[in-house]
């Protein structure tokens, strides 16, 4: 018998359960690999982006940086130029709050204040009293004026003006305030000075008219003084009055002369004078005024005339004022030496003449102030004939010194220029 076949011919034989799964398996895995490779290349691409992202982030985040590290050195630079500022302008500058209580303060208004350091506590306190001072005194000035306070300090009284303006531009804000101070004291002491000045002036108008008005008499009381003096030489009593009253009017004569030429300018008329014969000039004209005050006069002026450019009239002012000067110094008995010195050649101010008398002298502390116009320590004077006296001598290019010991006297000496050879030629008497 035959044997039929176990299967079919030309059908394949069955494939195991696991070969049949196996193709959907590989599917399936390379389906899982294409899509997590187009996962991570969406991954790759969202890290570029978020990388080029990051990278724009960080670019604009230094140029943010930069641009904020300048403007901070620009406020930097700004406020370094406006404190540079605020420290230099030449008036105090305070910040306050509504309270007075300081929040800024110049090194200017802390020196007014008296307070140079750093704002302080005590800084505080001395702003805060300040104008709390202000405030009750005249109060506080309204916004955009001035007001003047007198302060004292260990100096001496000195004088502020303060305003003051709202730092928010609206005065009934409430808010801070700005506070100026000025230190006017120097301004105050100059309009003082212009005030003085004008009325000195006044005064020297006032004293010339009088002057001038007195003047004209006074020559005609001197030309009738001498022509009495002449009639009475042989009654020895009624000369002696009339010597007093030539010598009082001399005195009157110099006052005179001294306001007239200390308050104008007269043209200075320079010529050639011997100055031992002008002295000796001045000498007679001093002896009647000596004896009536008890006083002697004593000269000595070498053996050779000695020759000066000057005005005659000027120059024997300046001889009287110092003798006068030397009479009201001494009491009666006293004597006044008046003597000419030559120097060498070589000297720049050869000639002096010196004035040496035996008074109560001059303290130091006035020596530096005789010269001054208006100062006198004699009641009724003037205070002109020193100040004129020195400068009539510098206009003669010459100089006057001073030296004086209490109760021993005062000496006064004159040095001038001499006349040179060549201009003393032609020069006669």
């Amino acid at each position: 018998m035959q044997t039929l076949p176990m299967t079919r011919p030309g059908r394949p034989a069955p494939r195991p359960p696991s070969q049949l799964r196996q193709p959907s398996a590989k599917l399936s895995l390379v389906k899982a690999f294409r899509s997590f490779a187009n996962v991570a290349g969406s991954l790759e691409s969202f890290y570029s982006q978020l990388q080029a992202e990051v990278g724009r982030l960080r670019q604009e985040l230094a140029r943010a940086n930069q641009d904020l590290n300048q403007s901070l050195e620009d406020n930097k630079r700004i406020r370094a130029y406006l404190s540079r500022t605020l420290e230099c302008l030449p008036c105090g500058v305070l910040v306050v709050d509504a309270e007075h209580k300081l929040k800024l303060a110049n090194s200017a208004a802390l020196g007014l204040l008296g307070a140079c350091q750093p704002p302080t506590q005590t800084t505080r306190s001395v702003a805060r009293e300040v104008i709390e001072k202000l405030e009750a005194a005249s109060g506080l000035p309204s916004a955009g004026a001035e007001r003047e306070w007198p302060v004292d300090t260990p100096e001496g009284p000195r004088f502020l003006a303060v305003s003051r303006t709202p730092l928010s531009g609206k005065e009934d804000s409430g808010g801070e305030w700005i506070f100026i101070l000025r230190d006017i004291t120097e301004s105050k002491r100059l309009d003082k000075e212009r005030e003085a000045a004008r009325r000195t002036q006044d005064l020297a108008q006032m004293a010339m008219l009088l002057a001038h008005e007195i003047r004209n008499p006074l020559g005609s009381l001197e030309l009738f003084a001498g022509l009495l003096a002449d009639a009475t030489e042989d009654r020895a009593v009624l000369h002696k009055w009339v010597e007093q009253v030539q010598a009082g009017l001399r005195t009157l004569s110099a006052t005179v002369n001294n306001v007239l030429q200390f308050h104008s300018e007269p043209r200075s008329e320079l010529s050639p004078v011997k100055i031992v014969g002008l002295l000796r000039e001045t000498m007679d004209f001093l002896q009647p005024l000596a004896r009536q005050r008890g006083m002697r006069l004593e000269f000595s002026g070498g053996e050779r005339e000695l020759l000066l450019l000057a005005d005659a009239h000027r120059l024997r002012q300046v001889f009287i004022n110092l003798a006068l000067n030397a009479f009201r110094a001494m009491s009666s008995g006293g004597l006044l030496r008046l003597s000419v010195h030559a120097g060498s050649q070589a000297e720049d101010l050869p000639i002096r003449v010196v004035f040496r008398d035996e008074g109560i002298g001059i303290p130091s502390p006035q020596l530096a102030r005789i010269f001054e116009a208006g100062f006198t320590t004699n009641p009724g004077s003037p205070g002109l004939g020193l100040a004129l006296s020195k400068k009539v001598v510098e206009q003669h290019q010459g100089k006057i010194r001073v030296e004086s010991v209490p109760q021993r006297g005062t000496t006064f000496t004159l040095s001038f220029p001499r006349l040179g050879a060549g201009d003393e030629s032609g020069i006669g008497g």
